[in-house]
Parts: structure tokens; sequence; C-alpha cells
């Protein structure tokens, strides 16, 4: 079992920058892939970024590619996501997510297992 707690969002301008975090609990956090996805109002959520369980292995949508960067530190427990050059299409409630699957970062929100309650980014034009 994982808990998830993000922290970050907030309202930032258009080409600012804001960064994300994700606190898990439990002791076999190391062994689950991590991601990050956004759900904007009436749209389907979406993949952000992920990072496989050592952290050496990342995977982007390219909506955020250059743009964001992920990043995980398994000795506290946390998954980060730093956004740069924000745009306002980046609106949305952004989530952390684990999946305790073998099959690497998985862009299907319908496959991770654990999800964060989500926190708030806008980004104004």
């Amino acid at each position: 079992q994982v808990q998830l707690v993000e922290s970050g969002g907030g309202l930032v301008q258009a080409g600012g920058s804001l960064g994300l975090s994700c606190a898990a609990s439990g002791r076999t956090f190391s062994r689950y892939v991590m991601a990050w996805f956004r759900q904007a109002p009436g749209q389907e959520r979406e993949f952000v970024a992920g990072i496989n369980w050592r952290g050496g292995s990342t995977n982007y949508a390219d909506s955020v590619k250059g743009r964001f960067t992920i990043s995980r530190d398994n000795a506290k427990n946390t998954v980060d996501l730093q956004m740069n050059s924000l745009k306002p299409e980046d609106t949305a409630v952004y989530y952390c997510a684990a999946d305790s699957g073998l099959l690497g970062v998985l862009t299907n929100f319908r496959l991770y297992d654990y999800w964060g309650q989500g926190t708030q980014v806008t980004v104004s034009s």
C-alpha cells in the first residue's frame, strides 16, 4: 500500500516556473514506477512524465519535453516535477501516481495503482 500526497501547485504567469513534489508513504516506494498526470476541466487525464524505480529511465509527453523534468529520491520517498517555461495550456490539476507493475513507465492512467489527491496548477497568460 502506498499513500501519495502532492504539494507545490499554485498560480504562475506564462513563461514562469513551478515545482511539484509528491511524498509517498510505505517502505516499498523504490519498487514503484512513479508518474505525473494532469487533468484539465472536461478533458481526460493525460500522462505528463514518468520515471522508473531506479530513476535511470524517464519518459515525457511530447507537449512537455524540454520544459519539464521528473526526478525521484528513493531515500526520501519523493518524486518531483520541475516545470519551466509554463504555458496557459499547462493549466490543470496535477496528480502523482504509482505503478507496481514491471513494464516500465506506462502512459495509460488506468494502469496505475495509487493516486494522490491532486494539486492545482494555473498558468495565466
